[in-house]
Formats: C-alpha cells, structure tokens, sequence
C-alpha cells in the first residue's frame, strides 16, 4: 500500500487542517458571545456525549487494556486536549493571530527534535528541507513579503503561552507512538473526556466574571467545533499519525495559513496577495518533499 494510501492519508491531514482553520474562525467569530475557556469545555463534553455512545462496543472491548495503560493515556489527553486547548486560548486572548501563526510554524521543527530527543528518530534530509522551505511559506505570509517586518513584531506574555502550547501540541504528536492498541474510537472518546476534566474548572473561574450570549449563530458556531474540529479532525489527525509517523504528519500543520488566507478571502472578503500565493508555493513545496520519499508504514490493527 505504497503511494495510493499514502496519498489518502495526506488527503485527510489536508481536511484536517482545514477543519482547524474553521476552528478558528469560529471561535474568533463568536469570542464576544462565548469566551474561550467556556467554549472549550462546551466543545470537549459535547464531543463525549456524542462520542461514548458510538465507541461504547469498542470501549467495552478495549477497557482491559486502556486500563492496564491508564497513565500514556491520561498523558496523552491532558497535553494533547486539556493543557493545549488551555494555554492556546489563553494565549490568544493576549497576542495576534500573526504571531500566534509564526509560533505555530515552529511544530514541525519541534516534532522532529522531539522525535529525535525521546526515541531516537534522526530526521531524513528531506523532512529537514521540508521544514525549512514550509517555515519560509508561513513567514512569507505573515510579513506580507517584506523580511524586515519581523523586526517590528513585538511579542508578550500571549507568545510564550502560544508556544507552550505548540510544544505540547509536538509532544502529544511524537507520544502518539505510544497509544495503546485500542480502536481509534475509544482512545477519542477516553481522551476528550479527559479533555471535560481539564476545561471544566477553567470554565468555571471564567464564568464568574464573563458570561454566555445565546444565538443562533452561536450554537451553529459551537455545534461547528464539537462535530468536525473536535470529533473528526482529531480521529483523523491521531489515524494519520499512525500511518505515516509523527514527522511527515506534523509538517502538514502549516497548511493551517494557507486555510486561514483562503477562508478570510471567501467569508471575510480579504484580498489575496502575490505573498500569499509565494508563501503557499513554498508550504506546499515542503510538506510535498517528504511525500515523495517515503512510504506508508502498515497501520496498527484496530
């Protein structure tokens, strides 16, 4: 199952970034109605209601042994959904969407030294050229074309809580390896329940001085991100990794600007510029490089 399925797997990464980028549009859209830490914790207990009751057969099969690993599991969950989601909308609340998406260019790079740092994983040339030329697309983009601009970013404490959460983002993305044996649905749904522990106090201290506007855009907005950003992105995101590895899968995260140009163009009107066009060339140029050397590794039985 060399190209073909390699190709499927890429495919569904692209979705997922997409999603993603949806994610965000959403949340920015309704901020004022929905603060973020609420949204969260809505999101993640709307995701496992929904999510139980369909991986209920395959949790019951797969609870022996999700117990017995009870502890790579909960790791997995607090960084991967809880910690991340925590510091990422925290973070935004401080800082810009563009410095929120130079720091985020940074989780290919970290997932291969993590990759390296924990299990030994040297990196292949041709992902180290990968990242750099996608890194270059994303800041093509974000300085508009212009490097001096980089000098004029002025960054704040919202960075360095965005970069705590990329760096737990590359983690959750190398320990992926170490999921259990159990069926894609399970590990979902025990994880964002996981992800309901985490938000929910947060939510809590939130609520006491912020509060929620209910409409109709709202709850299609938070129907949004429980549905695809949450249930299905994340499946696929964690079935991808386990196809082609931590590496390859986590260079496709700079599509994300891509998606975000291209969807302020469509549902905001924004122009798109010959930088944006130069920056998706060279994203697209280094997520392409390591498609084009490896194959799919076999996918773990579920």
């Amino acid at each position: 199952m060399a190209g073909r399925s390699r190709t499927i797997v890429y495919l569904m990464l692209v979705l997922v970034m997409l999603l993603w980028s949806g994610n965000s549009v959403v949340a920015r859209a309704i901020h004022t109605e929905m603060p973020p830490f609420t949204l969260a914790f809505w999101r993640w207990s709307g995701a496992t209601l929904i999510a139980l009751p369909v991986a209920w057969r395959y949790l019951r099969q797969d609870w022996p042994v999700a117990k017995a690993n009870w502890k790579i599991i909960l790791f997995l969950g607090v960084i991967g959904v809880g910690c991340f989601n925590a510091f990422m909308y925290s973070g935004l609340q401080y800082t810009t969407a563009a410095n929120s998406l130079l720091i985020q260019a940074a989780i290919p790079a970290l997932v291969l030294l993590f990759d390296f740092l924990f299990f030994r994983n040297r990196p292949r040339a041709m992902q180290v050229v990968g990242v750099i030329m996608a890194a270059a697309g994303v800041l093509t983009i974000i300085l508009q074309g212009n490097p001096s601009a980089l000098f004029s970013m002025v960054f704040n404490r919202g960075d360095l809580l965005v970069l705590c959460a990329v760096s737990l983002w590359s983690l959750y993305t190398v320990f992926l390896r170490l999921r259990p044996k159990i069926h894609g649905l399970s590990f979902l749904a025990i994880t964002a329940f996981i992800g309901v522990l985490c938000m929910a106090p947060l939510s809590a201290y939130e609520l006491t001085h912020a509060r929620v506007i209910m409409t109709p855009g709202v709850a299609a907005g938070v129907a949004y991100v429980i549905l695809l950003p949450s249930l299905v992105a994340y499946f696929l995101f964690n079935l991808a990794v386990d196809q082609i590895g931590a590496g390859d899968a986590g260079q496709v995260i700079n599509l994300q600007p891509v998606f975000g140009a291209l969807l302020a163009a469509l549902l905001l009107n924004e122009p798109l510029h010959g930088y944006h066009l130069a920056g998706m060339g060279l994203i697209f140029i280094g997520i392409a490089l390591p498609f084009l050397r490896r194959s799919v590794r076999t996918p773990m039985a579920h």
